[in-house]
């Protein structure tokens, strides 16, 4: 149950999002809501106001001459209680 959150996506909009208290993860594709909060709730000891989750489409690449498809991915943006915080770079 664990392994569905894989790794905080970090860019210039998450890093904005965390001085609003908002943390980005990418989940599996499989994870719902509901098992997301409980999920950051238990790994980092904080309260989860709200989650919001969406999916990426499917999209058609081709490079040369071969196509494919790129991987969908599902991302959820968590939403913490005022005062709390998570550290993910915890040596810096």
């Amino acid at each position: 149950m664990l392994g569905l959150i894989k790794y905080p996506v970090i860019s210039d909009k998450t890093t904005r999002l965390i001085q609003g208290n908002k943390y980005t993860f990418m989940v599996d594709k499989r994870a719902n809501k509901f098992t997301i909060k409980k999920i950051v709730e238990y790994v980092f000891d904080v309260n989860v106001i709200n989650v919001n989750t969406l999916r990426s489409p499917r999209k058609k690449r081709t490079v040369g001459r071969f196509s494919g498809y790129r991987p969908q991915y599902k991302k959820a943006i968590v939403t913490l209680k005022a005062g709390d915080s998570i550290n993910l770079f915890p040596d810096i």
